[in-house]
């Protein structure tokens, strides 16, 4: 699973949280990925930029700006 968020966000680092808590309670791995960062993938930034920060499950979007959990949950499962 993969955020993609960039720096100074609060509502990027609102939904880490979120996702941060549901992968431990089903230990699943996530990283986060700064769209506006050197050496970032220009494609991820012209498809998702304006909608960071966004929550990919293998690789499709389950969610942008605001995460439930309970999604979350279901999409891991």
């Amino acid at each position: 699973m993969t955020v993609l968020v960039r720096a100074d966000c609060r509502t990027c680092d609102r939904m880490a949280l979120v996702v941060r808590a549901v992968c431990e309670e089903a230990g699943e791995d996530w990283a986060t990925v700064d769209v506006d960062a050197a050496g970032a993938d220009p494609e991820l930034r012209g498809e998702f930029g304006d909608r960071v920060p966004v929550v990919l499950v293998d690789g499709e979007e389950l969610a942008s700006w605001r995460v439930d959990p309970d999604d979350l949950r279901r999409a891991l499962a």
